[in-house]
């Protein structure tokens, strides 16, 4: 999901005019979500590190994140953070907690906060990217656009096309020498055949640039899951032919208007996405890891919410399910209600 960065001891939201485009892909067919689903075939060989997405420090402080024991987490910053003392101290403080606390940190990079709609040159890109990695000498694993396939969303903010975003994987993969910069990070839809050609465009792109082809690429596949389906997942791997990183996934507790969380429904939905998550993942070999999105969720006003606790850092439903998922110790604990 798209996200506005705000104070670290907020949690990020999603601006009304994103949501209501990110409506449009999501929710096509409303009544698929919850419906029957065919259940996904665990591959023998099928392992995968699971981790959390979140721009807020809080969790790192909650014990129902510390008994998880995860080893990744991933962190959004905009590509021009190191030059922005108010991004850059935001990403000083969640990138010291996370190591701090052991995790391997996977950086996706982002439209810039302060000027979201203009997109940077590919060397304005490179110099300020190359800034950030020097900053932070232990972080090793990069994204260069994150959900570049987002698309424009007007007076918000705007998404490179395919081509800009083979130029800016390259100008990152110069300035990152030794990293991990994975490839393409896409989100799919409803309807994927858009992400299919951009995928193709920017692999076109990537072979006229004569750059490496990415052996590592990006999904978020909040479309399939959340129909409790996993075909576009499926398909979308077939198209990278590499390894995928589910950069982005996890179940919706509520997306006004379609979906409320009334009386509880939504986190009883959402932890029957996040069950149907892993088997998902499980389900393809390609898939290596994935970043739940996110830690902290909102109250009955946020429109998009996926927390796996609460706006007050309680645990839901949803938590349960990832807790005994990753054999934690104590997972028996009291969920909220909201």
């Amino acid at each position: 999901m798209t996200r506005i960065f705000r104070t670290p001891r907020t949690f990020r939201t999603v601006t009304l005019a994103l949501a209501t485009s990110l409506c449009a892909l999501l929710l096509a067919v409303p009544s698929a979500i919850g419906g029957p689903a065919a259940k996904p075939r665990a591959h023998a060989s099928a392992s995968f590190l699971t981790g959390v997405g979140d721009e807020g420090l809080a969790m790192f402080l909650n014990p129902m994140w510390q008994q998880l024991h995860t080893k990744i987490v991933r962190y959004i910053a905009p590509y021009d953070a190191a030059v922005h003392a108010d991004d850059l101290s935001r990403a000083r403080g969640w990138i010291a907690h996370a190591e701090a606390e052991h995790q391997q940190v996977l950086v996706a990079f982002y439209h810039s906060q302060h000027s979201p709609t203009k997109l940077p040159s590919i060397s304005s890109y490179q110099k300020d990217v190359a800034k950030f990695v020097k900053l932070f000498p232990h972080v090793r694993q990069y994204q260069s656009w994150d959900e570049a396939n987002r698309g424009n969303v007007p007076h918000s903010f705007s998404s490179p096309s395919a081509a800009s975003a083979a130029r800016y994987y390259q100008a990152l993969k110069r300035v990152c020498k030794g990293c991990t910069v994975i490839g393409l990070d896409v989100l799919d839809a409803n309807t994927i055949n858009a992400t299919l050609r951009y995928i193709k465009e920017f692999k076109r792109e990537v072979v006229r640039l004569h750059t490496v082809m990415p052996s590592i690429w990006g999904l978020h596949n909040y479309s399939d899951i959340n129909r409790l389906e996993s075909w576009r997942t499926r398909e979308l791997t077939k198209a990278f032919g590499g390894q995928v990183w589910l950069t982005e996934t996890g179940g919706i507790v509520q997306f006004k208007p379609s979906f409320k969380n009334t009386r509880g429904s939504g986190l009883t939905r959402a932890a029957k996405v996040l069950k149907y998550m892993f088997a998902v993942a499980a389900s393809r070999p390609q898939i290596k890891r994935l970043y739940i999105y996110n830690w902290t969720g909102g109250n009955s006003s946020t429109r998009f919410d996926a927390g796996l606790t609460n706006a007050h850092q309680q645990p839901r439903p949803g938590y349960l399910i990832v807790c005994k998922a990753l054999h934690a110790a104590k997972c028996s604990v009291k969920t909220a209600k909201n």
